[in-house]
């Protein structure tokens, strides 16, 4: 007997549990009227969404979420559903997978593997489970597992030897940069190892810092994918099964890590903006390389009538930068405006005279001109609703390379954990599309411009230097000697790490950003502000 099963590759909002559900009414009336589905299967907590934090102590709300399950069991016949929900038993929660057909309750699972590291903190909300689930549909007999439960064999050979012949697993992995490939070798891996079918279903969006995205796959037995969603895209899709043995199907092949990086960088500030209600997006573009890759980033997501870009001159802001910044907005068709600086840093310098005299110039009037641009932009965010895109990377953040409420003003940061390096990647791939960032601003030394002649190797090692050096310490955990030991001159790595122990108390003050590392600083790399711990 065959069996279609409908992979729900679906971007739900955290917390709206009332249109979550209407979603998935409307994506399961879909699948079984268009698309001859049997079965759908959503991703991992789809009621709440994923994560849904603390939202999820709050009696209300899991109330509410498990009043939304006797809903979906009145409302949607012909199809059987697999959804997530947290399920609320005693005085415990659990993350679960309720199957429901017909009006009835076939099946109830509850995650045994709760991951508690990185972005996870799920031993916070929930208690584990200790059981398998298998349960028969069409004459097939159908396991259930979640999201971390897979990545390890146990649970998959428990569950198979309850007897089931096919796998069902619903997800909420996050992404970062090679965390697709990663996934896929291990879960194939796995499933080739107790030789059973799996069908795994991926959400897809963006939440806060967090990317998902999708790239939903069915394994056979053989570990063999047969079948694999989009990448960063919503979409319901249907395979067929011969009993357990799944019928191959279209196999869309993965991007390569930086066209990856991009789209999930693409897919973040258009998710922030949509479910912030924000109008557009709004951002600082100086003619350099980061201010030029977000902007082409925010019109990717957004469209080029929901951006604009502000150009801010300084008396040392040099002809070049004006010219490649217009350049670049006209290429993306962008409203600009430029506005000179100049008027209140002179206000500011000139009220500060007095009790600035007898002092000597220092990085004080750098940022006063930083932060002139920062009322700049964050008057014309308000007076517009639209968001504020600040421009900083993750080697900026790291040595505390930006101004307090001068460029790191905003609401969202992009790439906020992007390396300078990998900007630069970035930059020539989104050329490589089409060419709208002048090649000027890829090869021209970095420049905060702030100063005359500054470039950033003033106060920086090379990015070229910097940049390993920062993925060993911050990525890595590497003790300074490891790092020496492996070919970094002394001076170079104890300068690096210095500005990195010194400048938690900034980075804690910076907008959310977007994550495509397993070391974003913020929700993996948590380090406290006051500490007499020192690197080197």
């Amino acid at each position: 007997m065959t069996l279609k099963i409908a992979l729900a590759q679906t971007n739900f909002l955290v917390g709206n549990i009332a249109a979550n559900v209407n979603n998935i009414i409307k994506a399961a009336n879909h699948a079984r009227d268009e698309l001859g589905a049997d079965i759908i299967v959503f991703p991992e907590l789809t009621i709440t969404g994923y994560p849904a934090e603390d939202l999820l102590l709050r009696a209300d709300f899991i109330a509410e979420a498990n009043n939304a399950v006797y809903q979906l069991v009145d409302q949607v016949a012909g199809i059987a559903l697999v959804v997530g929900f947290p399920e609320h038993d005693g005085d415990k929660i659990y993350n679960s997978a309720v199957v429901l057909h017909q009006g009835v309750r076939l099946a109830c699972y509850r995650k045994q593997a709760l991951p508690n590291y990185g972005v996870f903190d799920e031993q916070r909300y929930f208690a584990a489970g200790n059981q398998p689930c298998v349960f028969e549909f069409n004459g097939t007999f159908i396991g259930l597992t979640i999201c971390e439960d897979v990545w390890q064999s146990g649970i998959i050979d428990a569950t198979k030897q309850a007897g089931a012949e096919l796998l069902l697993t619903i997800n909420a992995s996050p992404y970062n940069s090679g965390k697709i490939h990663q996934r896929e070798a291990i879960i194939c891996r796995q499933v080739k190892a107790a030789q059973i079918p799996l069908v795994y279903v991926n959400q897809i969006g963006g939440q806060d810092e967090l990317i998902f995205d999708g790239a939903s796959f069915v394994a056979d037995s053989q570990g063999d994918i047969v079948f694999r969603a989009e990448e960063f895209k919503e979409q319901i899709s249907v395979i067929e099964f011969d009993g357990s043995k799944p019928i191959t199907n279209i196999c869309v092949p993965l991007y390569n890590e930086i066209a990856s990086d991009y789209q999930a960088l693409v897919l973040g500030i258009k998710d922030y903006v949509r479910k912030n209600g924000f109008q557009g997006a709004i951002l600082g573009l100086s003619g350099g390389i980061d201010s030029a890759l977000v902007l082409a980033l925010a019109v990717d997501a957004l469209g080029h009538d929901k951006v604009e870009a502000v150009l801010m001159p300084s008396r040392y802001t040099q002809a070049m930068s004006i010219e490649d910044a217009v350049l670049e907005a006209q290429a993306l068709g962008v409203k600009y405006h430029i506005i000179s600086i100049e008027p209140a840093v002179n206000a500011f310098t000139g009220m500060l005279a007095e009790v600035f005299a007898g002092t000597t110039k220092d990085a004080t009037e750098e940022n006063i001109q930083a932060r002139c641009r920062g009322v700049i932009l964050m008057a014309l965010s308000n007076k517009q609703g639209k968001l504020l895109l600040t421009t900083g990377n993750k080697s900026e953040m790291s040595v505390g390379y930006a101004t307090l409420y001068g460029d790191m003003a905003g609401g969202f940061a992009p790439i906020k954990d992007v390396p300078k390096l990998l900007v630069y990647q970035l930059a020539r791939f989104r050329n490589s599309l089409s060419k709208v960032i002048p090649e000027r601003v890829i090869t021209r030394p970095p420049s905060a411009e702030l100063a005359p002649d500054q470039v950033d190797e003033d106060s920086l090692p090379p990015y070229e230097v910097l940049d390993p050096i920062l993925e060993r310490y911050v990525e890595l955990d590497q003790s300074a000697e490891e790092i020496i030991a492996a070919g970094f001159r002394r001076e170079d790595v104890a300068r690096a790490i210095t500005l990195v122990d010194r400048n938690e108390y900034k980075r804690r003050q910076s907008p959310p950003g977007i994550r495509i590392t397993t070391r974003a600083f913020g929700r993996d790399r948590r380090y406290p502000i006051t500490s007499g711990y020192r690197g080197i």
